[in-house]
């Protein structure tokens, strides 16, 4: 902390404003807002901090404070000093393009095409689409499906779309006002949705081209007839209430950020946005930042549904829009959908970054922060269950930074201790590696253990007793539960944040063996949990009991639902009969 910080922090105000954090050559090199300023900035200096945070606090000499009346004015003047300044500790979306609306002629002749904004009135609008490729996608089987005009201008002759009859010619026809409106009424309820009696024409004219042995024509229809299915139905998820609205979903792991966007207009799933961003500072007001810079480059919608209360109430004046948190009804469903894919957008992110990167080097890092050989084979171990329930252990291969599925092993916990982690661990361990040993066969260069130093004390203990030379480190988590580097027997943790490489290739294979014992538990639990109270409750099949099973992973949660929340999945007579009986075994 330098003389001018201290000398400066007593003197915050107590009131919202902005704050620049300035370096010696009196840059900026991060801006940030706050509803109290002093609680705000004097914490940055008077708390021990970590990674980026610690990083950014270290290069400030001094810094600068503007007062703002209100909360909002603060949000509002952050964002546009960030993109004043563009300071480098500041997290922006790299995303400034506009995205693409379908734009439907209103009058004479309906004319369809890719618009970047919504503003002129004489056209119908639909968007924006998160993806251009699938705008054009859908203006393609308009175009082909409707006897739209094709030609931006109208020529002197008519062209080869008229003679295909994919269009009425204008050029040399008078087309009559009904007879546009009509086109235009169709075009605009298929965008809506509305788009079965379309489907249902194209099926007959198919048909009839098959009876009459036209098999090109028939084929071009069911061709067009499965543009629709894919593009409007299979992907034009469908709200029954109609509302425009974007539904955000977000999770953070490791010091990284995921955010999802559902982007509904009308209704109707028009795709999916994710970022993936560094955290910094207060999740909260990050978050909340980049759902404002979200909106520089996108169209408000009617309503945005969050999974955070908290960012519900810190954007929602700002935006001026309705923001709604949604804990239950029908609406959590697309709330749970937002938060999976950024969960899903996250996990991509860390299997598939830097995946150039050379395993072979990077493995002899490895070996020569830990001091081994270099450890061309790795074992990674990991155990799942849910209170003592169905206890599992996983155990996966890395060759040459490579996963090795087909010598992946799953190990059923037959120990009395089934909570206890580092008896499961002993166990499962042990048994891999006296098997190993008593057949002759090869050991790993490095065991890894998902965990602290219990865990890899475990793992110590079962090498030792069977007298084999194999080291054995765990995969150290912080408070927060993110990964952040290794650990040995003796406490002392091997930090990555010099190799991001390093780090990313051992975070891919603590996500595989976790995945692969969650996915074992679940498939023991699954078929632990379909003998059971679900069993022979009518209405209540194989499939219903799967959804049951899906959303409650065990009994306890179950239990705890009510008759309403159980009727989201399966019909209102059956939940009160899932009810009925709970309460009977209880």
């Amino acid at each position: 902390m330098t003389d001018k910080v201290k000398v400066a922090i007593p003197l915050i105000p107590h009131r919202p404003g902005c704050y620049l954090m300035k370096d010696k050559d009196d840059k900026v090199i991060y801006v940030g807002k706050a509803k109290n300023l002093y609680n705000r900035v004097s914490q940055y200096f008077l708390r021990p901090q970590t990674g980026k945070v610690h990083a950014m606090v270290m290069h400030v000499d001094h810094f600068e404070t503007i007062i703002t009346k209100t909360d909002k004015e603060a949000f509002i003047l952050e964002h546009n000093l960030i993109h004043t300044y563009y300071p480098r500790y500041n997290i922006l979306l790299k995303d400034g393009k506009h995205y693409p609306y379908i734009a439907l002629k209103k009058k004479n002749d309906p004319y369809l095409k890719i618009a970047r904004n919504d503003k002129d009135r004489n056209y119908y609008y639909f968007g924006p689409f998160p993806t251009s490729s699938y705008a054009y996608k859908v203006i393609d089987l308009l175009n082909k499906i409707f006897p739209t005009r094709k030609c931006r201008n109208i020529p002197s002759t008519p062209c080869l779309y008229y003679h295909m009859g994919m269009c009425l010619g204008p050029c040399i026809n008078k087309i009559d006002e009904k007879t546009n409106d009509e086109l235009f009424s169709n075009i605009k309820s298929f965008l809506e949705g509305k788009n079965d009696e379309v489907a249902k024409s194209l099926k007959e004219k198919m048909l009839l081209a098959s009876e009459n042995q036209e098999y090109e024509k028939a084929q071009d229809l069911k061709v067009t007839l499965d543009a629709i299915a894919h593009i409007l139905d299979k992907q034009g998820v469908e709200n029954k209430d109609h509302v425009s609205r974007d539904v955000f979903g977000f999770t953070s792991r490791d010091g990284y950020l995921s955010i999802a966007v559902l982007t509904y207009r009308r209704g109707i799933l028009l795709g999916k946005e994710s970022y993936i961003v560094e955290e910094f500072g207060d999740l909260t007001e990050q978050i909340s930042s980049l759902i404002f810079q979200y909106y520089d480059s996108h169209s408000k919608p009617s309503e945005i549904l969050i999974n955070s209360k908290e960012i519900a109430e810190e954007i929602k004046d700002i935006l001026d829009v309705k923001v709604n948190y949604v804990s239950k009804g029908n609406l959590i469903e697309l709330i749970e959908m937002a938060s999976l894919n950024a969960r899903q957008s996250l996990d991509s992110h860390f299997m598939s970054a830097r995946l150039s990167d050379d395993n072979n080097a990077l493995l002899e890092d490895l070996g020569a922060r830990l001091s081994i050989p270099t450890p061309y084979r790795i074992e990674l171990f990991d155990n799942s269950h849910i209170q003592g329930d169905s206890p599992v252990g996983a155990m996966v291969v890395f060759i040459n930074g490579e996963p090795l599925k087909k010598m992946y092993r799953k190990y059923n916990i037959e120990g009395k201790e089934k909570r206890d982690d580092y008896a499961s661990m002993k166990e499962v361990m042990t048994r891999r590696y006296s098997r190993l040993k008593e057949n002759g066969d090869e050991m790993p260069d490095l065991i890894l253990t998902d965990g602290g130093l219990g865990q890899v004390h475990a793992g110590v203990e079962v090498i030792n007793n069977l007298k084999l030379n194999i080291p054995v480190y765990g995969l150290f988590k912080n408070d927060k539960h993110q990964t952040k580097g290794l650990i040995d027997k003796d406490g002392n943790v091997i930090s990555l944040d010099d190799n991001k490489s390093l780090f990313f290739l051992l975070v891919r294979m603590q996500d595989e063996v976790h995945r692969f014992a969650i996915s074992f538990h679940h498939q023991k639990r699954s078929k632990k949990f379909s003998k059971s109270i679900l069993d022979d409750i009518e209405g209540l099949g194989p499939k219903r009991q799967q959804i049951i099973r899906d959303h409650y992973l065990n009994i306890d949660d179950l239990r705890n639902a009510s008759v309403e929340e159980l009727s989201q999945y399966v019909p209102k007579e059956v939940a009160e009969r899932i009810r009925a009986k709970i309460k009977l075994s209880q």
